[in-house]
């Protein structure tokens, strides 16, 4: 018989299979997950979970789709948190300084507690890329928060309220914008879907057993 923990959801007691993942556990107990649940594969940051272990004062943060139940594991979801997200149009901001203290001037008040830091779910460097960002080196940037999901969690625990993703956000678009080399053989891909090109071959592999796709998938030429 499989090894049962108890888990608290919400506050509410379950005994739940230790090999579920806090997701499945939720929807093992009962729970209808229509929202906050997303890809179930750990990149779109849709599934932001807070948790503690019974006895221990820490607070911990993680994916609710990739993190395991354990014993006395007490559980709360982050679903939405509310990121302070600027308007602009990409097509007129520059990739100076002056544009991340008009858009996101809070990044100038970190007091470098590293919190953000220790509560990212993908273990990214945060308090680092802000850094970046101060600097105006949306490179830099824009490579060290490459791997942010957008889950908001960084941004509960910074007593300066900045909106971590969002600044990323930003600085990847300034990069990809202004910064980074134009790729040629990128934008000639994107004229070929444009022009239909591989409609014919999608709706082939719409039409393929899934386990069909995956072998296809994993054995398939990888451009050098």
């Amino acid at each position: 018989m499989e090894k049962m923990v108890n888990v608290f959801l919400f506050g509410k007691k379950y005994a739940v299979p230790a090999s579920l993942t806090i997701m499945e556990a939720m929807e093992y107990s009962g729970y209808q997950l229509v929202r906050g649940c997303g890809c179930r594969n750990g990149f779109c940051g849709a599934c932001a979970t807070i948790y503690r272990i019974a006895g221990d004062r820490e607070l911990k943060a993680c994916l609710a789709c990739s993190t395991r139940v354990e014993e006395n594991m007490y559980v709360a979801t982050l679903p939405f948190f509310p990121l302070v997200k600027s308007v602009y149009d990409i097509e007129k901001v520059k990739p100076n300084e002056q544009i991340m203290m008009q858009l996101y001037p809070e990044i100038y008040s970190c007091v470098g507690c590293n919190a953000c830091t220790k509560a990212c779910t993908q273990g990214l460097n945060v308090m680092q890329y802000i850094a970046y960002a101060q600097r105006g080196e949306y490179e830099k940037c824009a490579d060290e928060s490459f791997d942010c999901v957008m889950c908001g969690v960084c941004s509960t625990r910074c007593p300066a309220g900045i909106s971590h993703p969002q600044v990323a956000m930003l600085a990847r678009r300034l990069n990809g914008k202004y910064l980074a080399p134009e790729c040629e053989h990128l934008n000639e891909r994107v004229q070929e879907i444009m022009d239909g090109k591989y409609e014919k071959l999608i709706e082939d592999l719409m039409g393929k057993p899934l386990d069909e796709i995956k072998e296809l998938y994993n054995n398939r030429d990888i451009e050098k």
